[in-house]
């Protein structure tokens, strides 16, 4: 299957608002009301998979590989979050973007997220054939 249609350059952005359940306190990832780390990484993932899956052809997705941020910054309660998603290259399956995540005060995150092109069909196959005896 050829990714003809993502291009770098391409940008997607979407957002999310601090809540309780978004908290490093909640979600495990420290003791702290502030925005999780891992609510950030799941936001720029987001903003990644709406820019692939928007695109790709029906039959067909993407799944997460790596994903290497830097967390910088704190947002308390109510905070409004902006993560954008920039293709940087796209490499058959592999498609390579730069993220980021913003709090009305400026940069809050930033790093670089993989993503693979697949075939939904053959690769739920092959994540039910891991646990069959």
């Amino acid at each position: 299957m050829e990714i003809k249609e993502i291009k770098p350059g391409m940008k997607h952005e979407v957002t999310d608002r601090v809540t309780a359940d978004k908290t490093a306190k909640v979600m495990g990832s420290g003791s702290l009301p502030v925005y999780a780390t891992p609510a950030m990484c799941c936001l720029m993932e987001r903003a990644a998979a709406e820019l692939a899956t928007s695109l790709l052809p029906n039959g067909y997705t993407s799944v997460g590989g790596s994903l290497n941020i830097l967390h910088k910054a704190p947002t308390p309660l109510r905070g409004r979050i902006r993560a954008e998603a920039l293709v940087e290259s796209v490499e058959e399956p592999k498609i390579t973007y730069r993220v980021a995540a913003y709090d009305e005060a400026g940069l809050i995150g930033e790093g670089r997220h993989e993503r693979f092109v697949v075939n939904e069909e053959k690769f739920m196959g092959k994540a039910s054939a891991r646990l069959q005896s």
